[in-house]
């Protein structure tokens, strides 16, 4: 059985909840998993911050707005009264629900049950459709099994327990409708995923029911080996190793949150990514295959600050970089990369909220540097340091650009370098031309 999850956009109007009915109605047995739809998630945020402040006219105002927009959007996806009916009661018991929330005290619990309504709401809507269509499609709720533990982990145990439950209440339906990023906290309080949302949710159920594939759908045409908006003669990548596909989520890659791949990692379940407005083409799939001695794809990442220090008590001595690391650690700031020397250390991070005070309290240890609007360029591929000849295809690709530090050893995923932003274009079209376009010519 696969797993499939559509997002918001997927789901954004009455005519892609018809696209996706027409996408999963092909005869095979699957599960779908849901987000709300794009643009509800905001309102209901909105919604709630009104609450919050205890401003109820501004949440109704909210809430009719929203509602009107889901009345129209029933009218045009069912045929039939019927459906149109049965779907709007459902609807109006959870606008009646919203509102009730107007009159009482709101607390982060009553938010989290606001913010899952969303989800609700679409799952039904689309479930309806289906039935509507003829096919034997069936509604299973997520809070029926979707569990986090009291350290915020989804329950693995339970989620597959459970889930198994609601499934084997409907053996005979074709299609499992659930709602994505929503669950159950260990204390049976409504709740959401946190990380990963939806993705999140299909990898766990892939991991559950064990299934032979996941598939995310989204409006993006999967990965490229590099920007197509940046530079020129980009390709799709089509295939990537879970580890290649984490080094360039962290760089802002439109792609899986490293996090919510990790069951279907652990499981050894392929991930692929798909174009709801390209539904023929063939996407991208994430596995644990590994393509060996090939060259994927080239990401950057802007707002970098390096800071170095440098001190002459750091020469042979034990407990310095302690020191230091400490420092970011004080002030909750994650570091990117790291390069030393006998006497310095060079440092870049992208969260400069405490910048001021990390530099105050670097300067007790060594002479401090900081050099900002700096952009990390990250190649990723099959990079062990037994390939011969990779780093010197990307070294030599930069040549003519200056590189404040370069990171190469401590993943066999990614060589990174750190460069100025305003080189970044240009970094990035030397590195395709030189690592992917002459393999092509």
């Amino acid at each position: 059985m696969k797993v499939l999850k559509f997002g918001g956009t997927s789901v954004g109007s009455a005519q892609r909840m018809k696209d996706v009915a027409r996408l999963v109605t092909d005869g095979e047995k699957k599960i779908v998993v849901l987000s709300a739809m794009s643009g509800t998630t905001n309102s209901l945020v909105e919604i709630s911050d009104y609450l919050y402040k205890k401003n109820s006219d501004g949440a109704n105002d909210v809430i009719n707005r929203l509602e009107q927009k889901y009345k129209q959007h029933l009218a045009e996806l069912y045929a039939t009264d019927e459906y149109r009916q049965k779907t709007q009661e459902v609807l109006a018991a959870i606008f009646g629900s919203i509102r009730a929330y107007t009159k009482d005290l709101f607390t982060l619990f009553e938010e989290k049950v606001v913010l899952a309504q969303g989800e609700l709401m679409s799952t039904n809507m689309v479930v309806n459709y289906l039935q509507e269509q003829g096919v034997n499609a069936v509604l299973i709720p997520a809070l029926e099994y979707m569990r986090t533990d009291k350290n915020a982990e989804p329950d693995l145990a339970y989620i597959r327990e459970k889930l198994a439950v609601q499934l084997a209440k409907y053996p005979d339906a074709d299609i499992y409708i659930t709602q994505g990023f929503i669950c159950r906290n260990a204390y049976g309080e409504i709740d959401n995923l946190q990380r990963g949302g939806s993705d999140y949710t299909a990898s766990l159920i892939g991991a559950a029911v064990d299934a032979t594939e996941i598939q995310i759908w989204t409006d993006i045409d999967g990965m490229h080996d590099n920007d197509p908006r940046i530079v020129d003669h980009t390709s799709p990548v089509r295939h990537l190793n879970f580890d290649e596909a984490a080094e360039l989520a962290y760089f802002g890659a439109k792609i899986l949150h490293p996090t919510c791949v990790q069951p279907a990692k652990y499981a050894n379940i392929p991930v692929r990514l798909l174009n709801t407005m390209d539904p023929s083409a063939p996407g991208t799939i994430i596995s644990n295959d590994t393509e060996h001695g090939k060259i994927k794809a080239v990401a950057a990442k802007e707002n970098i600050t390096a800071i170095k220090i440098k001190s002459s008590r750091m020469l042979l001595a034990h407990g310095f970089l302690r020191k230091v690391f400490e420092i970011f650690e004080s002030y909750q700031t994650s570091i990117d990369m790291v390069c030393t020397s006998e006497v310095g250390v060079s440092m870049s991070i992208d969260n400069t909220k405490h910048l001021t005070e990390i530099i105050a309290d670097l300067k007790k240890y060594g002479t401090v540097t900081v050099d900002e609007g700096m952009c990390i360029i990250c190649v990723v591929g099959d990079l062990t340091w037994e390939n011969i000849g990779f780093e010197t295809l990307a070294m030599d690709a930069l040549k003519d650009i200056p590189v404040r530090m370069v990171s190469y050893g401590g993943s066999n995923y990614n060589i990174s370098f750190l460069i100025r932003e305003a080189d970044k274009k240009r970094a990035l079209q030397a590195l395709s031309d030189t690592l992917f376009n002459k393999k092509k010519g």
